[in-house]
């Protein structure tokens, strides 16, 4: 950053109604305040309504999301039955577009195309606790890294035809990032889970509600398919907490290696874990709460994302841990959210199956990684994308004059 950025104006969550980043974005000039052409505030605006109360988004989108549609699944069922090809020979595509029709409520159901990814990065007070090798510092570096489009999850978007977008939700750094980065900072990383609460829960709240927002301006901009990235040195601390407490594992099987630490720092990761869940014995039953305790930011703010796309009725494919523990919690919150799910793959986080197992998610590719940042989810995309478009294309034995058995 130099002193010439300093001057440039942030940007606000207002900005979430903008569509989101393209990789031809990190291409353009900044936005500037001039480039907005927003009419002028005049004394008519004093009528409008207030903004919305804290929670007032969270609200709405639980009030809105519903069980599957029965009968459109049903309604998948038959016609996958007609389509020629042996019934079942597509495996898991077959389930996936049932169940995304019963997301939709109508056979066939959308097209999820285009697609964004909503990367949410935030930094860690356990970061002290030496649960990690990474500095902090690099969780801003990465963001910029994210911004000019030079990191995985923006090569794996561009291959998959997918947007990136990326929110500060909760970096330690202050950050600029123009037109590319979207500020919605709640506070400056989260305090130490292993000493004290995370978050206060008007904070763990303020970043559920980022995430709904975030979800809620992507589906009316166009998108019909959200996937879930994130980036935060030491959130895989965190992450391990949050599957712990909703699951009702043991720290052990839900700790991992995170990015790639030695036997002796992951015995250490899995102490502080434990060490935290004794001071704060957090209630399953109490999400809100549960992530204010042992959460992260980014954490949070998933968990409004996805609880956001299910309010929508459009799917969201869950990446790996970090947001695996997010799908927990936003399905403490609403079980029905479990409908938009999809498991873009199995992270080899360990934690991550034991969320995804408790979901009742069968992940669709399983590839060793363990990356974060969205990168298995946009590898899954054409996956998903294909399973619905079989609802689409592929013609049925009348229609094609081709025999059944």
């Amino acid at each position: 950053m130099t002193a010439a950025d300093a001057e440039q104006p942030p940007v606000t969550a207002a900005d979430a109604q903008l569509p989101p980043v393209t990789a031809a974005d990190a291409e353009q000039p900044p936005v500037t305040a001039a480039d907005a052409q927003l009419p002028p505030v005049t004394a008519a605006d004093a009528e409008q309504p207030p903004v919305a109360a804290p929670g007032a988004q969270l609200a709405e989108a639980l009030a809105a999301i519903r069980p599957a549609d029965e009968q459109a699944m049903a309604a998948a069922r038959d016609h996958q039955a007609r389509l020629t090809k042996p019934a079942g020979s597509l495996g898991a595509l077959e389930e996936l577009s049932v169940r995304l029709a019963g997301l939709a409520g109508v056979c066939p159901p959308p097209l999820p195309t285009p697609a964004t990814v909503a990367v949410f990065a935030g930094d860690h007070g356990v970061h002290a606790q030496g649960v990690t090798p990474w500095p902090q510092e690099v969780t801003a570096q990465m963001v910029a890294n994210f911004v000019a489009g030079g990191a995985v999850v923006n090569t794996f978007a561009r291959q998959a035809g997918a947007d990136v977008m990326v929110v500060d939700v909760g970096v330690a750094l202050p950050l600029h990032g123009g037109a590319t980065l979207l500020d919605a900072n709640v506070r400056r990383g989260t305090a130490d889970l292993s000493v004290g609460p995370a978050l206060t829960r008007d904070e763990a709240l303020a970043a559920v509600e980022v995430g709904v927002g975030v979800a809620r301006a992507l589906v009316a901009s166009g998108a019909k398919c959200l996937l879930t990235g994130d980036m935060g040195i030491a959130n895989t601390t965190p992450a391990a907490a949050l599957i712990a407490v909703f699951t009702g594992s043991d720290p052990a099987a839900a700790t991992g290696r995170g990015t790639g630490i030695d036997d002796a720092m992951l015995a250490h990761k899995v102490d502080v874990v434990r060490r935290a869940l004794a001071l704060h014995s957090p209630d399953p039953a109490d999400p809100l709460g549960v992530l204010a305790a042992v959460g992260g930011l980014e954490h949070a703010a998933l968990t409004g994302f996805v609880l956001g796309a299910a309010a929508e009725r459009v799917p969201v494919i869950v990446d790996g841990v970090i947001a695996a523990s997010a799908a927990l919690a936003a399905a403490a919150f609403a079980p029905g959210a479990v409908a938009a799910m999809v498991a873009g793959h199995r992270s080899a986080e360990p934690g991550a199956s034991v969320a995804l197992a408790h979901l009742g998610l069968e992940p669709l590719l399983d590839l060793g990684m363990r990356l974060g940042e969205g990168s298995g989810a946009a590898l899954a995309l054409p996956v998903v994308q294909a399973a619905v478009r079989v609802l689409h294309e592929v013609a049925t034995f009348d229609a094609a004059g081709v025999s059944e058995k």
